[in-house]
């Protein structure tokens, strides 16, 4: 499913009219599913007191609509105008025809509010996704006293149509008077505001509906929500005449003096994501630790230094172990030391290694980006690079305020720079590929804020990409997969106290939802 803009959302709707939908049909389609949303949502409609809130534009007329068919499904509906619209109204018109209550809150606020204090139901459809102003007079004052509602009821349902009143559909910035909707209902496709925050916090349940607008005319939108479709569509095939040759050998080089945990994460992430053979590759104690734990993997004990991490000399032993090796992820627990940096160096620049696919992750993307500011550039183009905020900051040289504020359009820009494809990792992880195609994910999990998610993650990409998945695909996969496996963990075991080690087992389980979806 494509995520929109406000100005590709706009020249759609021209667009559609030019083509014969005009924008009355749009208007009654989206209103009408508006309406069945919202009976879905809260049914039975039938004997509750509806209130819809209604604006001076498009998406006050969308409210007008859908009042007309709550009230044909047996609700009570009043509809409050925050100010005159302009005539003549069709929508208004037809709603006095059905004989809907209509209060002037301009004229009558208190009346207004009287009559909104005693709803079951209220419909927001005040501020659609237009340029984003600030909320000012009646408006204001009508949100600030539904909001009031709001926190002595909170059975009271709020209902956005479209996008809660007074968010940027495209930054996700809020006004202050902007209150949280329980359901969202927005038209044709998803916002970019969506996915950012603090708006995404203020949407409730998001459903995206049908008002007439073919995807033929979305075609060339280059930003999209990962979803199970998607996913299904690009999962590897498992043959039942396969080995383990078929799907695949990873080599994961991580681990050091302070860090065991992360690499056995790593390694775990890319067979619960069905790769055929995992090989750890670092000192031999840290090897030994992650044995004890982990009998399926492999080792590849290397050369280490007095501090007990990867020396530079270890290069060589990596070389010559490099047979059947489809996919190299790097980073997990590798630690910043200044031998560790040597050897990740000669890696990099080795030019049998540039023909295989790399994963960067962790302290590996911390070193590339302290050895020169442009070392990423010289990195061959099959190079993943995973980054949090704060990684994403080292490499790129802004600030991370300013990257989490526009976090797609940060991780587009630079994924061109770089060349490279780019996992922005954090609420509503971005993939971004260096052509300029983006990918989002729909969650945003606190679950997953604990030590060691990022490790499965990059392991489960490199699982993908070792069952011959491309970059930007395997990439995307191991995002949906990592996130609708830390959903079934949230559901299991709630927000907090989760483990990196709980995801594990739930890797598989998510490939089997995907494939079963319909």
């Amino acid at each position: 499913m494509k995520i929109v803009s406000v100005n590709q959302m706009k020249e759609m709707e021209t667009r559609a009219e030019s083509a014969g939908l005009p924008s009355p049909v749009l208007m009654e389609n989206a209103g009408r599913s508006s309406a069945r949303e919202i009976e879905e949502a809260y049914r039975p409609l039938s004997g509750k007191k509806i209130m819809v809130l209604v604006g001076p534009g498009n998406n006050g007329a969308d409210g007008l609509v859908a009042a007309r068919y709550l009230r044909a499904g047996g609700a009570r509906v009043n509809v409050i105008l925050g100010a005159p619209r302009k005539l003549p109204d069709r929508n208004l018109e037809s709603v006095r025809e059905e004989h809907i209550p209509v209060i002037d809150a301009w004229k009558d606020l208190p009346e207004a509010e009287k009559a909104m204090s005693g709803s079951s139901i209220v419909v927001d459809s005040l501020f659609g996704t237009g340029k984003a102003r600030a909320i000012e007079g009646v408006y204001k004052q009508m949100l600030d006293r539904l909001r009031e509602y709001k926190s002595r009821n909170p059975a009271l349902k709020v209902v956005s149509l479209d996008l809660p009143s007074g968010m940027d559909a495209d930054t996700g910035s809020v006004d202050p008077s902007t209150c949280h909707a329980d359901l969202t209902v927005t038209m044709a496709f998803p916002k970019r505001g969506f996915f950012a925050l603090p708006g995404a916090e203020y949407l409730g349940h998001l459903r995206v509906v049908d008002i007439g607008i073919a995807e033929e005319l979305a075609k060339d939108i280059d930003t999209e929500l990962l979803s199970a479709d998607w996913a299904r569509s690009h999962l590897p095939a498992r043959p039942i005449g396969a080995h383990k040759g078929t799907f695949g050998r990873v080599l994961v080089i991580g681990g050091s003096s302070r860090y065991f945990g992360a690499p056995y994460l790593a390694c775990a992430g890319a067979y619960r994501a069905g790769a055929g053979l995992v090989t750890l590759a670092s000192t031999r104690k840290v090897t030994e630790l992650v044995g004890a734990r982990s009998v399926e993997t492999t080792y590849l004990p290397l050369p280490e230094s007095e501090e007990g991490n990867i020396d530079s000399s270890a290069f060589q032993t990596l070389s010559d172990n490099l047979d059947g090796c489809r996919v190299i992820l790097i980073g997990p627990g590798i630690g910043t030391s200044r031998e560790t940096a040597g050897f990740l160096r000669r890696i990099l620049s080795s030019p049998e290694i540039s023909e295989i696919p790399v994963v960067l992750d962790a302290d590996a993307l911390n070193l590339v980006g302290a050895d020169t500011p442009t070392r990423w550039q010289a990195l061959s183009s099959k190079v993943i690079l995973t980054p949090h905020p704060a990684e994403f900051a080292r490499l790129s040289g802004l600030a991370i305020a300013d990257i989490q504020r526009d976090r797609l359009n940060k991780a587009k820009e630079f994924a061109a720079k770089w060349d490279k494809v780019v996992v922005l990792k954090g609420a509503f992880t971005v993939v971004a590929g260096p052509e300029g195609h983006v990918m989002v994910s729909p969650w945003a999990n606190p679950a997953l804020a604990t030590a060691g998610t990022g490790d499965v993650l990059s392991g489960i990409i490199s699982g993908f990409l070792a069952q011959g998945a491309e970059a930007l695909q395997a990439a995307g996969l191991g995002v949906y997969v990592h996130g609708l496996a830390g959903e079934m963990m949230k559901c299991e075991l709630g927000e907090a106290g989760a483990l990196a080690s709980d995801l594990l087992p739930r890797i598989p389980l998510a490939m089997k939802k995907t494939r079963q979806s319909t």
